[in-house]
């Protein structure tokens, strides 16, 4: 189930050229050497510990015993070799005793351990996202006391937004911070869905809160993020006495059945004390620092569950033996294995342009946001910005396809619990609803990415392509590859115009259908991630590359997206450009 080697190595080096990365200070210590050293390490990690778990867990989840969570002991044991192998520090810089990797790194290895067990990841994935929020946003005062704990995986993390009666609608949160005389604040509500929000495998849980200062202003300007720790936490940075956050109870879920989610309760019985992080009022620039990164880990655990069902159904198809080829009439002939079958080929190589090419939307990001925030790149940044709704959004959605049609491929025994499809076909369906949902990321692209900059990040993103087309069309084999993408590139930003002027007058209208522009344009995005890396791999076995089998998949994986898949969103783009008001002015009533 995991990746082998050669495509990390592919996607990483081959593709992202990620060793150039150490031209940049923060990471003249990863070399090539280095990195394949912590690729392999990780993958061994994976193996020996995460994936043994991933049907066990799912099958035995969080229970209440005496008023405490218990979980299974190989989550501890997991996340406890985890923590020897230093990766709970993997981003944080060397100087906190982290490993000190660039996201690029980051975003790879990550996935490796969802893909594994993306239940037992989680409580690393939300602790590394808290440590990278208090490291941006919190004071010299706050980051000595809190990420050293959290680097070294001896406390963990939380974020906790969503309360019961708002959901996303951060406008109507209730939790109140009432200020105290010594500068901190007792934190009064509750927040609900907070996914490893209480268990006993650390020795603290670092939760950041969102909460309305009171006579602050209405809505979203007058939110404000805490810290507010399980333990309390004295001025040496060590945890002491239990603060008042309580666990009122545990969310029973389709999938990831071994992350604890549950509903919490911040000061019912005894005061709940955080501190503020950051300004007054200043509460969602901060926490978007956390989320930002949480939807790219979104889409990165989407693409590698997609993944993994892509390989266990690749595996089966290999190793099950059932009908003979058509035209065959001797039944005494031997059973052919099921990869002989073309049409259980085409559902392999759709389910590997859907993972893969996630995973290559996600690996792209982490690029990204390596060359902004390490090579003070502007260009970059924008780019981070427009991409990050797709690249949450688009492997949710096809991930989440990848691991349908691995189930078809299984037949009737991927409908059980005998194999491991099914499990990851629920474990991936919670990535289309959490960290905002696909609808909510559509509005977000196109209101604020597209139409909030006048369409300049969109321009930088086109140069990058046209770069991609050119080099494409000077290769006799992927030539009319791309000319399919620049004819679908170039119909998306009439589309776009087009909404724009009835924004002007009708916002609402305009976003109405903005889910369809979303799915149209990640389609395309992800087709010129597939026709680039279509180039590299037409490149390596120019050079005579060893690896023709792997390389040769990437070039007809490219093939199949951009000649099959890519045509399929023509239609979609066209009602998104009709404006069509059907869904706006639809009459709840008559559903």
């Amino acid at each position: 189930m995991l990746p082998p080697r050669d495509d990390l190595h592919f996607w990483l080096y081959d593709w992202l050229q990620a060793d150039t990365l150490a031209a940049m200070p923060a990471f003249a210590h990863v070399d090539r050497e280095t990195g394949v050293a912590m690729i392999d390490a990780a993958l061994d990690l994976a193996a020996s510990h995460f994936l043994p778990h991933a049907a066990a867990s799912d099958q035995n989840p969080p229970k209440l015993v005496d008023g405490k969570v218990e979980l299974m002991p190989a989550i501890r044991e997991a996340l406890a070799a985890y923590r020897e192998a230093g990766f709970f520090g993997m981003e944080a810089p060397a100087e906190e005793g982290g490993l000190g990797l660039p996201y690029t790194f980051v975003a790879a290895l990550g996935g490796l351990f969802s893909c594994a067990n993306v239940a037992t990841n989680g409580y690393a994935f939300l602790t590394q996202a808290a440590a990278n929020l208090i490291r941006e946003v919190g004071s010299d005062e706050q980051k000595r006391r809190f990420l050293p704990a959290m680097n070294e995986g001896r406390w963990f993390g939380t974020m906790c937004l969503s309360e019961p009666q708002a959901g996303s609608s951060l406008a109507d949160l209730r939790c109140v911070a009432e200020p105290l005389p010594d500068g901190r604040y007792a934190i009064r509500g509750n927040k609900m869905w907070i996914s490893s929000g209480d268990h006993e495998i650390a020795e603290n849980i670092v939760h950041l809160v969102l909460a309305k200062i009171p006579g602050g202003p209405a809505g979203t300007k007058g939110i404000s993020l805490f810290i507010v720790p399980r333990r309390h936490v004295d001025a040496e940075g060590k945890a002491g006495a239990r603060n008042g956050v309580r666990l009122i109870g545990l969310n029973h879920k389709l999938g990831t059945h071994g992350q604890v989610n549950c509903l919490l309760g911040f000061g019912e019985e005894e005061p709940a004390i955080g501190e503020l992080v950051g300004a007054p009022h200043d509460g969602l620039r901060g926490m978007f620092v956390m989320m930002n990164e949480a939807r790219i880990g979104v889409g990165i655990g989407a693409a590698m569950t997609g993944y993994g069902g892509y390989r266990a159904a690749l595996t089966y198809a290999k190793e099950r033996r059932q009908g003979r080829k058509p035209g065959e009439r001797d039944a005494t002939t031997p059973m052919v294995p099921i990869i002989e079958h073309a049409d259980v080929r085409r559902m392999l190589l759709k389910a590997k342009s859907f993972a893969e090419g996630g995973l290559a939307l996600c690996l792209y990001a982490g690029r990204l946001v390596d060359e902004a925030k390490h090579g003070g790149d502007a260009e970059a940044q924008a780019l981070v910005d427009l991409l990050t709704p797709i690249v949450k959004a688009w492997p949710s959605d096809y991930g989440q396809e990848a691991n349908s049609l691995a189930i078809q491929v299984h037949g009737g025994a991927g409908y059980t619990r005998d194999f491991p499809v099914e499990r990851l076909w629920r474990e991936n369906r919670i990535n289309a609803i959490h960290e905002g949902t696909n609808g909510i990321q559509a509005m977000d692209l196109l209101g604020r990415k597209l139409l909030g900059d006048g369409g300049k990040a969109f321009g930088l993103l086109s140069k990058r392509v046209e770069a991609t087309l050119a080099a494409a069309r000077a290769d006799a084999a992927l030539a009319p590859l791309a000319e399919a993408l620049a004819a679908r590139w170039a119909a998306l930003g009439p589309a776009v115009l087009k909404a724009g002027k009835v924004a002007a007058t009708d916002l609402e209208l305009a976003l109405a259908n903005a889910y369809l522009l979303l799915d149209a344009m990640g389609h395309a995005v992800v087709a010129w991630l597939w026709l680039d890396q279509a180039l590299a791999a037409n490149r390596a076995l120019a050079a005579g590359d060893v690896r023709r089998a792997m390389l040769e998949g990437k070039v007809a994986a490219a093939r199949y997206f951009i000649d099959w898949e890519l045509p399929t969103k023509d239609a979609v783009l066209a009602r998104f450009a009709s404006v069509d008001p059907l869904c706006r002015d639809l009459d709840p009533a008559v559903l």
